[in-house]
């Protein structure tokens, strides 16, 4: 449930490009999923973080447990303790490439 929502909550702003790696059937991890998408500019990174926030809190009532980034729009991370959401700016995704690298390792 909370999954599907934070999935509404960024497709209110980009539908496009969103991964969902899932680590729940792996030992030793510290979350289930990560969910990794990206927006043009800050503003639209924050958009996207305020809809994720706005669908867990009034569906939910779920806040995230750790938020980082939020003040800068570049690479927002939110951290819901079983979904880790990342939220970047483009060129940052496509730089820190977290798909390759996790895939790699699982």
């Amino acid at each position: 449930m909370l999954l599907n929502k934070i999935i509404e909550g960024i497709k209110i702003v980009n539908e496009k490009d969103i991964s969902i790696l899932n680590f729940k059937n792996r030992k030793n991890f510290v979350c289930d999923y990560f969910v990794i998408c990206d927006g043009k500019s800050k503003s639209q990174v924050y958009a996207i973080f305020r809809y994720i926030e706005k669908m867990t809190i009034e569906k939910l009532k779920t806040k995230p447990w750790h938020i980082e980034g939020s003040e800068n729009g570049e690479w927002i991370l939110m951290d819901y303790v079983s979904i880790v959401v990342h939220i970047f700016q483009k060129k940052l995704r496509l730089y820190y490439n977290l798909e390759n690298i996790w895939n790699k390792k699982l």
